[in-house]
């Protein structure tokens, strides 16, 4: 039996500490597992789901391999499966799969310096290594396909429909009348935008063309809906506060879209973000000072 192979009782002696941190891993390992597993579980694509299930192999001969120095059972991380199951639901086996890559990654280097007391931990790193080119096979979603459509319907409905409720909050002074304008206006702008989307994809020759617009349609209704929400949930004279949630539930949202676009497309983030927030709050506060400026002017008195 070569040395890198050999049982637990004949490996060397490890440090209390080492042994805990092995046993860390080893939960980790099996916490992927399970994860992978999920995944290929809910995939349509056979290809993709062969290599889910190798990862998932792999993942339970690394768990395999650090139980033979801990000698202990380790079960997964049962909220983290649940977490990441969550947004698989919500983004995507692609984002998963980018988020699990990242672990992958400091895995990695964090396995290299314990290659001097645990050989076998470079058989780890190696499989490691391999399970960043098989994620690489699996990033074809057919929702990354789309991202421009989601990224025109979710920009356009921030934009828009936030500088909108802004200037009518001052205009109507009345959450209920600013949320009825908002619905109105965002559905009418939801099959606007979906129609326009439409006919300049097909204008392009795009055979997808329906199913872009209907991208681009779904993220300007989902932005409708959040934005228009606490208008419906405050009492009707608070319409301030109101405001300062919508505004908030923007900032929110680009965070969202913009931490979903730097794992799954791997782009930065801070600067995406600041550029979106920056222009929406914008044409928000400007809208706000027209609708001061016009029910002024205008000697409006709801």
């Amino acid at each position: 039996m070569s040395e890198s192979r050999r049982p637990p009782h004949e490996a060397p002696e490890l440090t209390a500490a080492t042994r805990r941190l092995l046993l860390g891993y080893q939960r980790d390992e099996e916490t992927d597992q399970v994860i992978y597993r999920r995944l290929a579980r809910g995939e349509k694509n056979e290809a993709n789901r062969r290599i889910l299930e190798r990862l998932a192999n792999d993942e339970k001969e690394h768990a395999a391999l650090w139980a033979r120095y801990t000698d202990r059972r380790a079960g997964p991380r049962r909220l983290k499966v649940l977490w990441y199951s969550l947004l698989g639901a919500l983004f995507g086996y692609t984002f998963v799969l980018k988020l699990l890559e990242r672990g992958e990654y400091v895995t990695g280097r964090a396995y290299r310096a314990l290659v001097a007391e645990v050989p076998e931990t470079q058989t780890l790193i190696d499989d490691e290594q391999n399970h960043e080119d098989r994620l690489a096979e699996l990033l074809d979603e057919e929702r990354l396909k789309y991202v421009g459509s989601m990224v025109l319907g979710l920009n356009d409905a921030l934009v828009e429909l936030s500088g909108t409720l802004a200037g009518l909050t001052l205009a109507l002074a009345d959450t209920r009348l600013v949320a009825l304008a908002g619905i109105i206006t965002g559905v009418s702008a939801t099959l606007s935008m979906a129609a326009s989307n439409f006919l300049a994809e097909r204008a392009d020759g795009r055979r997808d063309a329906l199913k872009s617009s209907l991208y681009t349609g779904a993220a300007y209704l989902v932005t409708v809906v959040a934005l228009v929400a606490p208008y419906l949930l405050f009492p009707r004279p608070l319409y301030l506060p109101a405001l300062g949630a919508m505004l908030a539930v923007v900032v929110l949202i680009i965070f969202i879209f913009n931490y979903y676009l730097s794992v799954a497309k791997s782009l930065p983030l801070a600067r995406r973000f600041w550029e979106m927030a920056g222009l929406s709050l914008s044409v928000a506060v400007i809208s706000f000072g027209i609708g001061l400026l016009a029910k002024k002017i205008l000697g409006v008195d709801l």
